[in-house]
């Protein structure tokens, strides 16, 4: 058989460590000529391949590989975009099909979350329709840690590090600023739905009085009176009150306490809970307050990468290479622990019919103190996760990242009308 496209693309909110993925299905992908022709990448994910806006890895040289590793955000460009059903949008399908045969395409990889496994699941069962030989293999990516089927998430190691290390950080300038009227701080972390980003601030602590003093989780119903009583007994014991907020705490009744704007897909936008909450404490216990939301820099922190996140962003990039070769459709290279200490961990294909749309929540055991802390168990499984540091390359003081060029692909079908 003659070697045929691999082409792969990037999908949802990016990390600081997708682009190790992308260098590693490149680099395998490499090794393998007589299979694969050529690699091209797809820029804003799917939506890339709709548009026919495509672009070829071949002129990236071993160096520019080990740079693009090294460097946060998507370079290929992502989105957030779901394809619709095929029933219900034949034509779409048609021109993604039109788009792999036009380029030969028979390797199918798209680095994303939950939705973006849902999207691989679609394009297989319309290949089987089309009788389109296509391998389509998902690789595992988000910072809020929420695939199931897999011991955890590429980019999730290296955000839980710097949100730890900004809480140990943030803790100490409170602890010095303290004083006799108390002061509180509130730090709003990513995390709709679960809480794993919150709940790795807790890595800060190396004394038991240590910040974090309270978690606040999407799993944890909010409860005003009990909060309000956890922050006044920590400030009257040390003086102030550091607290993690997942931005999708919900009250009793299930409804979010903080909402902005609907997107155009009917989104519900996150963000405000951190402000809320330093409100509300100022309100009713007269504190000194004050809040911080890390936003994009919880995911975009490239100077402060955990080697165990960068190693295993590389392992499935490389597995799904190796497994679209295979033959294998419908997967995605997982990450399975072995042991805890010494931390140990294998890849294995995971079916992805029980991961796409699906959400990994933090389980019960993991959640104590009246559900604003975390249990013993729960530390042991995060702190391997941020484990080592690989710093990037420095110029004029400053992290260097130079993206990389590529090469447009040429086009061979007309414009797409969606």
């Amino acid at each position: 058989m003659a070697p045929r496209t691999l082409l792969y693309a990037q999908s949802g909110g990016v990390t600081a460590v997708i682009n190790a993925t992308a260098a590693g299905v490149i680099t395998e992908a490499r090794k393998h000529p007589a299979q694969i022709g050529c690699v091209l990448g797809a820029r804003q994910g799917i939506l890339g391949v709709l548009g026919e806006d495509l672009v070829d890895t071949a002129g990236l040289s071993v160096p520019d590989l080990a740079a693009l590793a090294g460097q946060p955000g998507g370079a290929f460009g992502s989105c957030r975009f779901d394809l619709d059903a095929p029933d219900d949008n034949p034509a779409q399908f048609d021109r993604l099909f039109e788009v792999f045969a036009a380029h030969d395409v028979g390797y199918f990889l798209y680095n994303g979350g939950n939705g973006s496994m849902d999207t691989v699941l679609k394009l297989s069962a319309a290949a089987r329709a089309r009788n389109y030989p296509l391998s389509c293999v998902g690789v595992p990516k988000t910072v809020d840690n929420d695939l199931v089927g897999t011991d955890v998430s590429p980019g999730y190691g290296s955000a839980a590090k710097y949100l730890a290390t900004s809480m140990r950080e943030a803790g100490m300038d409170l602890r010095a600023m303290s004083g006799r009227r108390g002061r509180i701080f509130v730090m709003e972390v990513m995390g709709r739905n679960c809480g794993w980003l919150a709940a790795a601030t807790v890595l800060a602590r190396q004394a038991p009085d240590d910040p974090p003093h309270l978690l606040l989780l999407p799993e944890v119903p909010f409860d005003p009176d009990a909060f309000l009583a956890c922050v006044e007994a920590c400030v009257e014991r040390l003086g102030y009150c550091a607290i993690t907020a997942a931005e999708g705490v919900r009250n009793q009744a299930g409804v979010l306490l903080v909402e902005q704007d609907e997107d155009v897909r009917g989104h519900v936008q996150l963000g405000g809970i951190g402000q809320w909450l330093a409100r509300l404490v100022h309100d009713r216990l007269g504190y000194k307050h004050h809040w911080a939301v890390p936003d994009y820099l919880q995911r975009a922190a490239g100077h402060l990468v955990s080697a165990t996140d960068r190693a295993q962003a590389e392992a499935v990039g490389q597995a799904a290479v190796r497994y679209a070769l295979a033959g294998r459709d419908a997967v995605m290279p997982a990450i399975v622990r072995e042991g805890d200490a010494p931390y140990r961990w294998r890849i294995e294909p995971a079916p992805l019919g029980p991961i796409a749309n699906a959400e990994r929540r933090l389980p019960a055991d993991f959640i104590a103190g009246a559900g604003f802390d975390l249990t013993g168990e729960a530390l042991r499984w995060l702190r391997p996760l941020i484990a080592g540091e690989i710093y990037p390359a420095f110029f004029e003081g400053l992290p260097d990242y130079r993206p990389p060029t590529f090469v447009a692909v040429g086009k061979k079908l007309g414009p797409y009308i969606g």
